[in-house]
């Protein structure tokens, strides 16, 4: 059977030259071979390499896999606890975009504010997080709904009234009759309905939705254009990083509020417009632990 394949001496002699005139054909095949390339000399190139020699040392593979796998185990446990985490997390989102297609105000306004108002970094991202008060100007974040409203059950027994409660920090002192209970009043998709109609008629007198978000926040201007800064801030950070995706919404809790002719308490309560309507109210809105540290 022909072949084509070079004799044995002329293999030999292009290996020991090792190919130091380039690439070099070395039948009518026309194999061309490039230099660097040669099998034998890649093998020396490696046995001399002091970074792979180390790899030869039983200790530092030793070292090597119990490495990786603390990277593994540790990737693995993070995986386990942020699924739940993201869920949660995500439940203010599916409210915002809720509330904003019932009432007519933008998504972008409402996916802003809560962020603003609940939100901490996780893997770098701005996130809302619904379990969060702010009780009498100290803020706190819980892990799950129950362990929040015990909070806010313990301290009302001792006579707090003035805290802000879930994904848009609704003030019960000022809004708290809109509720049926405090169980109403945190729930993301009961407060983020609120609060949806509390801008509408924030942007319907200022004609604006930067500055209904700002009022939304405070009446009393250093207050309201500080809060008007992070928003804008954290409403262009979220063109360039989407909100959490959409998670299917909890058993509907959204009750009418006590006093149908007057759902904006504090913005209906007779006082003159300019003064007062804002979900924190102005004497308290430079005391606000999650504003300051939201990102």
């Amino acid at each position: 059977m022909a072949s084509d394949a070079a004799p044995h001496g002329v293999r030999k002699r292009f290996s020991n030259e090792r190919l130091r005139s380039g690439t070099v054909c070395t039948s009518a095949a026309a194999t061309f071979i490039a230099p660097g390339r040669h099998p034998r000399t890649n093998r020396t190139e490696a046995a001399n390499d002091p970074s792979r020699r180390r790899w030869r040392s039983p200790v530092h593979r030793r070292r090597a896999f119990a490495s990786l796998l603390r990277r593994i185990l540790c990737a693995w446990l993070l995986s386990c606890s942020y699924g739940p985490a993201a869920s949660e997390a995500a439940r203010c989102d599916s409210a915002a975009r809720t509330a904003a297609a019932a009432e007519g105000v933008p998504a972008e306004v409402l996916l802003a504010i809560t962020r603003v108002e609940t939100g901490r970094r996780q893997a770098g991202i701005l996130t809302p997080w619904p379990w969060t008060v702010n009780m009498e100007g100290e803020g706190r974040w819980f892990p799950d709904r129950a362990s929040m409203l015990d909070y806010v059950a313990h301290h009302v027994s001792r006579g707090a009234t003035s805290f802000d409660l879930g994904c848009f920090q609704i003030n019960h002192r000022w809004h708290g009759d809109a509720f049926r209970s405090l169980d109403d009043m945190a729930d993301p998709e009961t407060g983020a309905l609120y609060a949806a109609r509390f801008l509408k008629s924030l942007h319907a007198e200022t004609g604006d939705w930067t500055a209904a978000a700002a009022a939304y926040h405070s009446r009393t201007p250093v207050h309201a254009q500080r809060y008007r800064k992070r928003y804008v801030s954290v409403r262009a950070e979220l063109a360039h990083r989407p909100p959490l995706p959409k998670t299917p919404p909890a058993p509907p809790a959204v009750t009418p509020p006590r006093d149908a002719a007057n759902r904006f308490p504090l913005l209906l309560s007779g006082e003159a417009p300019g003064v007062a309507g804002s979900l924190v109210p102005a004497g308290l809105a430079g005391v606000r632990p999650l504003f300051a540290a939201g990102g």
